[in-house]
């Protein structure tokens, strides 16, 4: 009997390890920021093509680019680890926390990412896998590397990196980059330096800390928010676009101008009257806006299917 209860409790001790050991490892994949990658691709995907995506190919494209994003954020989190242990934000994250070691993450990361390139090159294309290959390229190294530390405009040039999600999409399904998934690669790019200045603008003494060169921290609050109202402005006019284009009707039309009217709001009463509060639910704002928006031009592309 004793036996059979220790065996038990080695078994019950086992599982509560392997099952911390898999959250740790997933939590390196920065699993909201993937899950809105993926999302944005499949939406690319179901705008490519005028009925339903292969179910084979909707679930190895959704896989392969789940996985290089994950070990795009997992690379990210293993070059910036120092830097998280000190930014409260990211110091509770497993590397900081000796959770997991530099050298399991960057295994991890080589496998999971090269697992999702596979995927995408012998169930998708090999368009689609190579363009993949440098969105991640363009993150983990391009981006983190060089970017992040040397220009307060990172977000901007590294931003092209985060909005390919659309065109990944379209390219597994067209096998082509089209004039319609770039117009969705647009809206991402304009959008990522608003969304993003209005968490370094609450964020800015953290960044300061840790040398980061990021807007506020480089030009100050004033300077910031005015960039995130002009930007603003543009990404107001861009997402039109998908309309003005033809790629959808009224029911995404309404739900742009909509959304934009609530993200201009926000924007404006940022520029007018600065707080940290106020910056927290603009960034909040944004990430609901992103996801709405793109939900708009599904529903409007499918809504007379």
């Amino acid at each position: 009997m004793q036996g059979d209860e220790q065996t038990m409790t080695s078994t019950t001790q086992t599982k509560q390890t392997l099952g911390a050991s898999f959250k740790n490892f997933f939590s390196l994949c920065k699993p909201r920021v993937t899950s809105l990658i993926v999302f944005t691709a499949l939406i690319g995907m179901f705008m490519g093509t005028p009925g339903m995506v292969p179910w084979s190919l909707l679930i190895a494209t959704t896989l392969g680019i789940a996985f290089a994003s994950g070990a795009a954020a997992a690379f990210n989190c293993l070059i910036e680890h120092k830097i998280d242990a000190i930014m409260a934000r990211t110091r509770g994250r497993a590397l900081p926390t000796g959770q997991v070691s530099s050298g399991q993450t960057g295994v991890f990361a080589t496998l999971l990412g090269a697992t999702g390139l596979a995927i995408l090159y012998f169930f998708v294309n090999p368009l689609t896998m190579w363009l993949t290959f440098a969105t991640f390229v363009g993150y983990a190294v391009v981006y983190t590397v060089f970017l992040k530390p040397a220009t307060p405009m990172n977000i901007v040039i590294g931003g092209a990196s985060g909005a390919m999600p659309p065109i990944l999409g379209w390219a597994a399904v067209n096998n082509v980059v089209a004039p319609e998934s770039l117009i969705m690669f647009l809206i991402i790019f304009v959008w990522t330096p608003p969304h993003f200045w209005a968490l370094a603008l609450y964020r800015r003494e953290e960044y300061a800390k840790v040398g980061m060169p990021m807007l506020p921290v480089t030009h100050g609050e004033a300077f910031t928010l005015l960039h995130i109202l002009l930007y603003t402005i543009i990404l107001v006019a861009v997402a039109l676009m998908p309309y003005a284009m033809g790629m959808s009707g009224l029911i995404y039309l309404a739900s742009s101008v909509i959304l934009n009217a609530i993200f201009m709001a926000y924007v404006i009463g940022l520029y007018r009257r600065y707080s940290d509060d106020l910056a927290k639910r603009t960034f909040r704002y944004s990430i609901i806006y992103l996801t709405l928006l793109f939900a708009a031009l599904l529903v409007d592309h499918y809504w007379f299917f």
